[in-house]
């Protein structure tokens, strides 16, 4: 419970800094908390897409993987990114990705960052 707890903690953030540098991904609110919340809800959303979803695309798409070295994972988080910008949508959640290319970049950024945060958070499996 408590490395689930972390890895949604280090979305949030790597989503926030993705919708702090790409301005075509954005976050709108009424106010800081409620920000926060949804934040927090978008990244418990990406989370299980990430879990339930991605997998299952990254097995159907494998020759592409090895096609092109590895480097279609760009595309694959790039999807994954716009599938919680409309479950986000669906669900009422104030978070949206508008277009392809910044959800190529959101999903760099995404990457690299809750990269780091993982690092630096504790895990306690």
């Amino acid at each position: 419970m408590t490395n689930f707890l972390v890895k949604t903690i280090a979305n949030a953030g790597a989503l926030g800094v993705a919708i702090w540098l790409v301005p075509d991904i954005t976050l709108t609110g009424d106010s800081t908390g409620g920000k926060a919340l949804s934040l927090l809800l978008v990244a418990l959303v990406f989370g299980l897409v990430n879990l339930l979803v991605k997998p299952v695309v990254k097995l159907l798409s494998l020759p592409l993987f090895i096609l092109t070295l590895g480097l279609f994972t760009l595309v694959v988080n790039a999807l994954m990114l716009l599938l919680t910008s409309w479950l986000a949508d669906k669900l009422n959640l104030d978070f949206h990705v508008e277009g392809f290319w910044a959800a190529v970049v959101g999903g760099l950024i995404i990457s690299v960052v809750s990269w780091a945060l993982n690092t630096l958070l504790p895990d306690n499996d």
